[in-house]
């Protein structure tokens, strides 16, 4: 059997025999977990020397690793710049934070060219190449230019936008042309899936033909929708793990009985958080009720912290918590816990499982694992309520949730209201019925899915 490669931007520091943190991490080790192979991508390391050089190999369980260093510039134009100023806010359907500049798309292009040749020499005839995420769009392109015949695959963990959103991108079109390079190119959802096809029939002249196969600039490939999930039973029982507990038997103390509200996402800006500490002011304003007796808890790891962008999301959001504090504390009460760290992943699904409302607002997101997470985590016999953006992929499949329009302070404010009201009959039976879906969907089949339609050809 062909050998899995599997590429991404970040080749996550991992430890045999511990688990990954991150969604992209955990999917990509558990790939090759499966059946073995090679992870290839960026060491996260800026070098000043030799950048663009593969790293001496490692080996950790039946997964290689190599890794390139990235120079300050190749750095600066193509994470800083096109990927993460440019392609992340226009996948977000942030277009009013996205800029564009053609040196730093020229950037993004020589780093996959970079991540390209320095990948062609480790590859054998027959090995399956499956590259991840918005960062390597023109990967397959730059290996096809440097003779790589291998077959290809592309899953993007992101949204894909609508046609005239992705066209607010100057370079959309050079973009489009290299993703239809891949021999598959997979999406979280059907209508991202449809966005792309769309593209490709309105704007490049292309075909759309049965089974999700399209033809464009000269050669047929594959879309398909493939919705990453988690693994239900190993959440449930990391949240059941004593080891685990530590932090979850501290906070159930320092609750005293009260309900608790939780949300943990990446410090982002389509994560929609100030949107969330608003509509959690408009609940404790028309819950007078409440008061005293619920706390939300914003878990929010730093991200991109050299990014402009970023550093302002993290003030805003210290200051909104400071001032709906100020409004509604009382000597005995904080209503408001707004953590600026990480947590263990390991750590997280007991806090999961303590919480009495999972609250995942994004403004737009590729799928959301998190929102996954909170249900397998939970005691099936008490389970707590999901209250889900729609602008979530997990919202595609999760109609269990209370879902939510994550703009509407109002509407989030009543889901949160009957969230905590909500009978234990009817908690169960939206758990249960959220869990089959889970089962369904879960990360064994997310990647024997993509891997088998590659194969497939």
């Amino acid at each position: 059997m062909s050998r899995l490669v599997v590429v991404s931007n970040r080749v996550a520091p991992i430890t045999e025999g511990e688990p990954a943190a991150g969604g992209l991490a955990v999917g990509v080790l558990d790939a090759l977990r499966a059946e073995g192979g090679l992870w290839f991508g960026w060491s996260g390391e800026v070098a000043t020397d030799a950048a663009g050089l593969p790293n001496p190999g490692r080996r950790v369980g039946n997964i290689d690793i190599r890794t390139i260093d990235l120079s300050r510039k190749d750095y600066d134009e193509f994470y800083r710049g096109f990927a993460n100023g440019t392609l992340w806010p226009v996948l977000h359907y942030q277009m009013g934070l996205s800029r564009f500049d053609w040196a730093e798309f020229a950037g993004y292009r020589r780093v996959n060219a970079l991540f390209a040749c320095s990948l062609a020499g480790l590859l054998d005839p027959d090995d399956m190449i499956w590259a991840h995420d918005y960062h390597l769009l023109g990967l397959a392109e730059a290996l096809r230019e440097a003779g790589v015949t291998n077959r290809m695959g592309l899953f993007l963990h992101t949204p894909f936008p609508e046609p005239g959103v992705l066209m607010t991108v100057p370079a959309h079109a050079a973009l489009i042309r290299a993703m239809a390079a891949f021999d598959l190119v997979g999406f979280q959802t059907e209508p991202d899936r449809t966005a792309f096809a769309d593209y490709i029939t309105r704007q490049a002249g292309g075909e759309a033909l049965p089974g999700g196969h399209l033809h464009a600039f000269g050669r047929g490939f594959r879309t398909g929708v493939y919705p990453i999930g988690v693994h239900v039973d190993e959440a449930r029982a990391e949240a059941e793990l004593p080891a685990n507990r530590r932090q979850a038997l501290r906070l159930r103390a320092n609750l005293h009985g009260r309900s608790l509200i939780l949300s943990v996402d990446r410090l982002d800006y389509a994560k929609g958080l100030r949107q969330r500490f608003l509509a959690f002011e408009r609940f404790l304003a028309d819950s007078p009720a409440a008061h005293g007796q619920v706390i939300f808890m914003q878990i929010a790891p730093p991200s991109r912290s050299d990014i402009q962008t970023y550093r302002e999301i993290r003030q805003e959001l210290e200051g909104e918590a400071g001032r709906i504090n100020g409004r509604f504390a009382d000597v005995d009460w904080v209503p408001l816990r707004y953590l600026n760290r990480s947590f263990p992943r390991a750590a997280l699904m007991p806090l999961y499982a303590e919480a009495r409302v999972g609250l995942v607002t994004p403004l737009r997101d590729g799928m959301n694992l998190v929102a996954k997470e909170y249900l397998a985590a939970q005691d099936p016999e008490d389970p707590g309520v999901l209250v889900l953006s729609q602008f979530a992929g997990a919202a595609r499949e999760l109609d269990a949730a209370l879902i939510v329009n994550p703009y509407d302070e109002a509407g989030i404010a009543h889901a949160l209201e009957q969230a905590l009201a909500m009978s234990i009959e009817e908690r169960r039976g939206r758990h249960a019925a959220a869990l089959d879906v889970l089962r369904r969907n879960s990360l064994d089949v997310w990647r024997d899915r993509f891997v088998a339609d590659l194969r497939a050809g």
